[in-house]
């Protein structure tokens, strides 16, 4: 019996979803947190966790998120 024609593209699809999926997994897990700053001038800094200024602006962000859910 041969396969039903939707069969195909229903797998079709099905694999690039499995494909789309495994990328966002393989990204979330090699991403690093950062905070950008956009400085006057267009300057941006991106500033990693471990660094003093990094530390202040992730707790200051987490103290905004905590009160927006107030």
């Amino acid at each position: 019996m041969p396969p039903k024609p939707h069969r195909a593209l229903l797998d079709r699809v099905t694999g690039y979803a499995d494909d789309a999926s495994s990328y966002l997994r393989r990204r979330r897990l090699t991403r690093q947190p950062f905070a950008r700053v956009h400085a006057p001038g267009g300057r941006i800094v991106a500033c990693a966790p471990e660094t003093e200024q990094g530390r202040e602006l992730f707790l200051t962000a987490s103290r905004v998120i905590d009160a927006a859910r107030e």
